[in-house]
């Protein structure tokens, strides 16, 4: 059901996928930063969660009822798009994306909430999963659901792994920024941006 050849080279996919710039690495980076590898832990961990939630959406159809209905995909995509937009915004007007305020540290069940909700609500994640996983499955194989969510699980894996280790490495940087605020300044500046462009490009998306 899975040839090693093409499991190699999903799995070489994903991670390139997974380490390209976006809403969930800013998160890791972020959360690494500010509270440490348990919080940038968390943050991939909510993304991964994401990413299921949309293999599975897309396996048993949901994605495509989306995609086909005008009025059910231009509301999640407004939904998303603001979400995204609202948490850029914060990092822009608060500086507090990255913050090393005592009062400012966040609960670690908001941190894994915040990663799951950025990634389940961005539109463009239901749709990238619906184009890329299928890719890699064929009905000859076996059953479709059965290759969607094995990938889709691999995926939030790699997902898991990648933004954690990114996110622990940038947690070995606090020291250094603690003394540096003109850089944690920076870093909230171009992580807001990130959130804002994302949110705005989300707001694009036309479903065909």
């Amino acid at each position: 059901m899975f040839p090693i050849d093409i499991w190699l080279a999903y799995t070489l996919a994903s991670v390139l996928i997974v380490l390209a710039p976006g809403p969930d690495i800013v998160l890791s980076i972020a959360r690494g930063l500010s509270q440490g590898r348990l919080a940038a832990v968390l943050s991939g961990l909510g993304a991964g969660t994401g990413i299921l939630f949309h293999t599975v959406a897309a396996a048993y159809g949901l994605a495509l009822v989306i995609q086909t209905s005008a009025m059910a995909f231009l509301a999640i995509k407004l939904v998303g798009a603001a979400y995204l937009i609202w948490l850029g915004t914060r990092a822009l007007l608060y500086r507090n994306l990255v913050t090393f305020a005592p009062a400012a540290r966040r609960p670690l069940h908001a941190i894994y909430l915040t990663g799951l909700m950025s990634n389940v609500l961005n539109p463009k994640i239901g749709l990238f999963v619906l184009a890329f996983i299928p890719q890699f499955v064929s009905a000859e194989r076996g059953p479709v659901e059965v290759q969607m969510m094995t990938y889709g699980a691999w995926l939030a894996v790699i997902a898991v792994v990648g933004l954690s280790i990114i996110g622990g490495f940038a947690s070995a940087l606090s020291n250094w920024l603690l003394r540096r605020p003109l850089v944690v300044a920076g870093i909230n500046i171009g992580a807001g941006l990130t959130f804002v462009t994302t949110g705005l490009s989300a707001a694009a998306i036309k479903p065909n």
